[in-house]
C-alpha cells in the first residue's frame, strides 16, 4: 500500500531516489564521459558492447524535442500524395472487411455484434502525418548563450506546460502520439482512433511498386492489427466514445476469454534465445496480430492478382529483425509484443491457407491440427 512506501521510515530513501532520478534525467546533456558512464547498465542488459557515438546521441536528443517537426519534413520527402490516397483507401477497405467479419461472428450475440460495429464505424484513421505542426513547437527556440542543460530545462518546461494545459479541456483527437518518421503505428482506446505514420508506409510494409498481396501482407495486416486493438483484451473494455464501459453480454465475454486463452496457450513458454515468452503479457498484441492477418487475408483475396504466397511471405518479411541474444532475452521479459519470428511462426499456422499454400503436412515443424487453429475475429 502507498502508506507503507510514503512513510517517515522511508523518507531518506525517497529523497535519495528523487535525487538519483533527477540526476539521471540529465546525464545525456552533460559531458560525453558522463553520458557513456550512465548508459553502462542498460548496455549490459541489452548486450550492447559500446555506447552510441556522439553524433547519433546528439541526433536522438534533438529529434526527441523536435520530433513532430522532423516528422513533417520526412513525410514531405518520403510520402507522396498518391501513396497517401492509396493507403486511405486501404484503411477504408479494411474497416469494411472487419465489419463483415463482425457481422458473421456467430459466437457473439447480435446485441454484442451490433455494439462492436457501432464502435468500428466511428474509428478515426490518421494517415502519414498531422495536418500542422503543434503550436508549442514555435516556442521551442534554442538560446545559444545558454548551456545544453539549461536549454533542455526550458524545452522541458514547454512540454510540461502543454501537458498541464490539457487539464479539464476537451480532448484534442487530432494530436498525434508519435512523429511521422517513426516506424510504428497505434490504436488509442480512449480516443478510438488509429494512426499510421509515414515511416511505416514504406517498403516492405507498403509501396506503390509492390503487388497488392504483398501490401496486404504488410501494411494491410498492420492496419487490421490496429483495428483489432479495439476488440482485444484491452480495447474490449472501451466503448465507441473511448469511455470505460462494458458493452459485452456475460456469455459473449466468457466466449471471448475462452478464445483469448487459446492464444495465450499458443505463445506461453515459447523459446526466444533462451528466454521464455509470457503468453499473458503478449496476449493483447497477439490477438491483434491474429485478427490483422485474418482481415488482411480476406481483403487480399478480393484482388484479381491475389497471391497467397506473396501475402504470407511479406508478412514474414516485415517482422525480420537483427538483435543480440541479450537484447531478445530482455524484450521477452518486458515487451507486450512477441518477438518477430514468433509473430510469424506461431500465428500463420492458424490459417488453412498457409498450410495449403506451402504444402505444410502433419509432421512438419509448422503443422497445426485443424482443431488447434484459432481465429477470433
Amino acid at each position: 500500500a502507498a502508506k507503507n512506501i510514503y512513510s517517515a521510515d522511508n523518507w531518506e530513501l525517497l529523497k535519495a531516489t528523487l535525487i538519483l532520478k533527477a540526476a539521471g534525467a540529465y546525464t545525456a546533456f552533460l559531458s560525453d564521459e558522463i553520458r557513456i558512464l550512465a548508459g553502462a547498465y542498460s548496455r549490459a542488459l541489452s548486450g550492447t558492447p559500446q555506447a552510441q557515438n556522439q553524433e547519433k546521441a546528439a541526433y536522438n536528443l534533438a529529434q526527441g524535442y523536435f520530433n513532430q517537426a522532423l516528422g513533417l519534413w520526412y513525410a514531405g520527402e518520403k510520402f507522396s500524395p498518391e501513396a497517401k490516397a492509396d493507403v486511405e483507401a486501404k484503411v477504408a477497405k479494411m474497416i469494411e472487411v472487419y465489419k463483415s467479419r463482425l457481422e458473421t461472428a456467430d459466437w457473439l450475440a447480435q446485441e454484442t455484434r451490433d455494439k462492436a460495429i457501432v464502435k468500428l464505424n466511428v474509428i478515426k484513421p490518421y494517415i502519414g502525418y498531422p495536418d500542422a505542426l503543434p503550436e508549442r513547437y514555435y516556442k521551442k527556440i534554442i538560446d545559444p548563450s545558454k548551456s545544453l542543460v539549461e536549454n533542455a530545462i526550458e524545452l522541458n518546461k514547454i512540454d510540461i506546460a502543454h501537458s498541464w494545459s490539457k487539464w479539464n479541456k476537451p480532448v484534442d483527437i487530432k494530436e498525434w502520439g508519435m512523429p511521422a518518421h517513426m516506424v510504428n503505428a497505434y490504436y488509442n482506446p480512449q480516443k478510438n482512433l488509429i494512426v499510421f505514420p509515414a515511416a511505416i508506409l514504406q517498403a516492405p510494409f507498403y509501396s506503390l511498386e509492390q503487388s497488392s498481396s504483398a501490401n496486404y501482407g504488410g501494411i494491410g495486416a498492420v492496419i487490421a492489427h490496429e483495428i483489432s486493438h479495439a476488440f482485444d483484451s484491452n480495447g474490449a473494455s472501451f466503448d465507441e466514445y473511448g469511455s470505460l464501459n462494458n458493452w459485452w453480454t456475460e456469455e459473449d465475454y466468457a466466449a471471448f476469454e475462452s478464445r483469448t486463452q487459446q492464444v495465450i496457450d499458443q505463445f506461453e513458454g515459447q523459446d526466444s534465445y533462451g528466454a521464455k515468452i509470457n503468453g499473458k503479457l503478449t496476449v493483447s498484441e497477439n490477438i491483434a496480430d491474429l485478427g490483422g492477418i485474418a482481415a488482411a487475408l480476406e481483403a487480399a483475396k478480393s484482388e484479381e492478382d491475389f497471391s497467397a504466397e506473396e501475402f504470407f511471405t511479406n508478412f514474414a518479411r516485415i517482422w525480420r529483425m537483427k538483435a543480440r541474444p541479450e537484447f531478445m532475452q530482455m524484450l521477452a521479459s518486458v515487451d507486450v509484443h512477441a518477438p518477430g519470428h514468433l509473430r510469424t511462426n506461431i500465428q500463420l499456422p492458424n490459417f488453412d491457407e498457409f498450410h495449403e499454400t506451402f504444402g505444410v503436412q502433419e509432421g512438419d515443424g509448422m503443422w497445426r491440427a485443424k482443431e488447434d487453429r484459432v481465429i477470433i475475429w
